[in-house]
């Protein structure tokens, strides 16, 4: 074993804060809390999420690199965060976020080996399929569903009701929350704060990234209250931190790069919730995942840009 069993505790907590790709203690340390904020079974099934996922990635012999700066437990930790929110606390639903969690280690190594040749990392993919794939098959389940009915999203609740300004301050906010799944502005902000420990321009970039997502929503008129909730903006934030510097080198060129990313992912949130609409509308990240791989995946065609070294 590579990794010492001291090493696996900070390792386990920046599992938390490589969700928004960043290994500061301090800002692992404000997402725990953030996590907790939201309701104790959200920083608790997150951090067993994140446990497993850095505990399966050991056992099975990946870089120590890999697993002490975090990077296999990120998904892992959107799997325990999304799992407990869609099926509640339950003895089941610890045993999925267990199995979930060993699914997305493995094949979180299974993207590394094939998107490795293109230099493309693996992102929330894991996560994204895991989920997904639970949460459609959950209902043939009993004990797993328990007649359970999958929640819509807040316009159902008021539709045609008039945006307000309380809908776009929040929505700044829950726009950088909702990247793990949480609707309290006040979650979000503790979450951006997290960001700050990162880096000043990280912050700024989520927080103009969450900006756009409702300027985008604005313009293609979507329902006010999903603006409030930030459900327009969390996608675009995850693009946003990813190409400003992250991923793609800090440039003039390259923030107009991100920001064009980041209307692209505000886009295709729509049309992903549609997409998976007659199976309960599942979003998730896949908006951000997709995009920001046929980003990164363009920059070597493009003189003006130019990969961040990893």
């Amino acid at each position: 074993m590579n990794v010492k069993a001291a090493e696996l505790p900070p390792a386990i907590a920046r599992g938390v804060s490589q969700v928004d790709f960043q290994a500061d203690y301090r800002t692992a340390l404000c997402f725990i809390v953030a996590l907790f904020v939201g309701g104790w079974q959200f920083g608790v099934f997150g951090l067993l999420g994140a446990a497993v996922a850095t505990l399966t990635a050991v056992v099975l012999g990946v870089s120590s690199d890999r697993v002490t700066g975090g990077l296999e437990g990120f998904n892992g930790t959107l799997i325990g965060v999304a799992l407990v929110l869609y099926f509640d606390v339950h003895w089941v639903t610890v045993l999925l976020v267990i199995i979930g969690s060993i699914m997305g280690s493995v094949l979180t190594s299974a993207l590394v080996a094939l998107l490795g040749p293109y230099n493309l990392p693996t992102f929330t993919a894991p996560f994204c399929a895991i989920t997904t794939f639970l949460v459609i098959g959950a209902p043939a389940f009993e004990r797993i569903w328990r007649g359970r009915s999958m929640a819509p999203p807040p316009s159902a609740a008021y539709p045609g009701r008039e945006l307000t300004f309380t809908d776009l301050w929040q929505g700044l906010f829950n726009g950088i929350g909702q990247v793990f799944f949480q609707g309290k502005w006040y979650v979000g902000l503790i979450f951006l704060i997290g960001l700050w420990f990162g880096g000043w321009l990280v912050a700024l970039a989520a927080l103009l990234s969450s900006a756009v997502g409702i300027v985008v929503a604005i313009v293609l008129g979507a329902p006010a209250a999903d603006i409030g909730a930030g459900l327009y903006g969390y996608n675009a934030v995850l693009t946003g931190i990813a190409l400003t510097g992250t991923f793609v080198a800090l440039s003039r060129l390259g923030v107009l790069y991100a920001v064009a990313g980041a209307v692209s992912a505000a886009v295709l949130t729509a049309f992903v919730t549609d997409l998976f609409e007659p199976v309960g509308g599942h979003t998730l990240t896949w908006p951000f995942v997709l995009v920001t791989w046929i980003f990164l995946a363009a920059v070597p065609a493009f003189s003006g840009l130019r990969r961040s070294p990893t």
